[in-house]
């Protein structure tokens, strides 16, 4: 993989005619190793925000040595990579080959479940195994969300009374689990969360050896500027001493998009402009899925080089290379208003859910892959400078 100083210098250097995923590993570095030091438990790195070897060097170089991993694929691709990770399969719904395996091929003893058919298929296929630690997912409120995750996934009311009555029956340590809403802009999600799992622990009456309080830790867009990281870890430690768990209960996350999303950028180019509209050769069904699905407006600058006229900003649209009229991200994006054909953007952040996501629908999907060694456009892991809207207005090389 090639190193270059920054996107402009790459784009300065090569003009791709494909784009490209730009690689950042020391801001994952920078990013787990913060979560490591400042939250009071173990870390689990979600590996489908990103599985890129690259990036999971750099968090297994900050300390993490948990890993949440959701499939069989990702559960095979840690394994071999790092003889000492910790594997927890994290998926409330798994096929029961991918159970057997992950327990008696790789070690793993750590299973999420949110129904009693879950958990029957995990007592089966491990073949009553004595050394369970079964994780039991339960619904939560994710108003305070950015991107709600409820719906799918997650027991509630008597059925998780239920379930954690009948998983302490069969399990080693017994842990709950739950997930407040991807990008969460409000650290009292977790209190409320966790006061909610508690009062379904004191109903079902059972002793709980693991509080996992899931991912939705939040970085930094345009127009989403989160609190302080510090106060989640403040929420969450102080609503963790009040639940009623045993006294050496261990306390876990599951950071995706907060170790990962910073890592990462996107450059593309514009193959044509139409007034406020701008089409690139990546897109909806490439490394901008989350701009075009869940309306994610992404910092964006476009590359030129150190000299070049500066122009007034103005608000694009964007739309990516494949056919399909979907393959539109409404933004607004903000760029200079002379951008045109030929010219490149970078699209920050997109270390999370960008090249995780990307497919080959209607022949395209190919990227080039370069390390880059500058800042992230926008970060949560320091002071944020004044100086941020002009960077992201103009490169600089």
């Amino acid at each position: 993989m090639d190193q270059f100083q920054s996107a402009l210098a790459l784009v300065v250097a090569d003009r791709p005619d494909l784009p490209v995923h730009c690689i950042r590993p020391h801001a994952a570095q920078k990013a787990a190793d913060w979560f490591v030091r400042r939250f009071p438990g173990d870390v689990l790195y979600a590996v489908k925000a990103n599985p890129h070897p690259a990036i999971l060097e750099a968090v297994y170089a900050a300390g993490v040595r948990w890993f949440d991993v959701a499939s069989l694929p990702e559960i095979e691709l840690v394994a071999t990579r790092f003889e000492d990770a910790t594997l927890a399969f994290m998926h409330p719904v798994k096929a029961r080959s991918a159970i057997r395996r992950a327990y008696f091929d790789y070690g793993v003893r750590i299973f999420s479940l949110d129904s009693r058919e879950e958990l029957a298929k995990i007592v089966e296929e491990t073949g009553g195994a004595k050394d369970l630690h079964l994780i039991t997912r339960l619904a939560v409120c994710s108003d305070y969300a950015q991107h709600k995750l409820g719906g799918k996934f997650g027991a509630s009311g008597v059925e998780a009374v239920e379930l954690l009555r009948e998983a302490r029956g069969v399990a080693d340590e017994l842990g709950v689990s739950f997930h407040v809403g991807s990008q969460c802009m409000r650290p009292e999600a977790w209190r409320v969360a966790m006061a909610h799992v508690g009062d379904l622990i004191r109903e079902a009456g059972v002793t709980v050896d693991i509080v996992d309080v899931g991912g939705g830790f939040p970085v930094a867009y345009p127009g989403l500027t989160p609190p302080p990281l510090e106060d989640y870890m403040v929420e969450i430690e102080a609503a963790f001493e009040e639940m009623p768990v045993l006294e050496n209960a261990d306390l876990w996350c599951e950071p995706g998009r907060a170790l990962c999303a910073e890592a990462g950028s996107h450059v593309a180019r514009v193959e044509l402009r139409k007034g406020d509209a701008l089409y690139l050769n990546d897109g909806a069904y490439g490394a901008l899925f989350d701009a075009a699905h869940d309306g994610l407006v992404y910092p964006v600058k476009l590359l030129r080089e150190k000299g070049s006229p500066r122009r007034p900003l103005r608000p694009f649209k964007l739309y990516g290379p494949t056919c399909d009229s979907i393959d539109a991200m409404e933004g607004p994006f903000m760029l200079p208003a002379d951008v045109s054909e030929g010219d490149y953007i970078e699209v920050g952040m997109t270390g999370a859910y960008g090249s995780a996501l990307a497919t080959k629908f209607n022949g395209f999907g190919d990227y080039i892959e370069a390390e880059v060694a500058d800042a992230p456009m926008t970060t949560v892991f320091e002071a944020p400078k004044p100086q941020i809207a002009e960077v992201i207005a103009i490169g600089d090389f």
